[in-house]
């Protein structure tokens, strides 16, 4: 596939002010990427493991506070 090298192309070309623009963008578009994957393994129970394992070293004191 070459859409990445294409677009990776593109992006070395844009003028600072279109550069500026396009990382505002790509953030809040990964951003929210992140979050919806983040929703997705928190409704599938994938994180389920690590609160238990939190909640329990809260419980026998293995955490500090900050």
């Amino acid at each position: 596939m070459q859409t990445v090298p294409k677009i990776q192309a593109a992006i070395s070309q844009l003028s600072e002010d279109d550069l500026v623009r396009f990382r505002e963008w790509f953030d809040e578009f990964d951003t929210k990427a992140w979050d919806k994957q983040f929703e997705n393994d928190v409704m599938c129970g994938k994180l389920d493991n690590l609160a238990s394992q939190a909640i329990s070293d809260f419980q026998t004191g293995k955490c500090k506070e900050l």
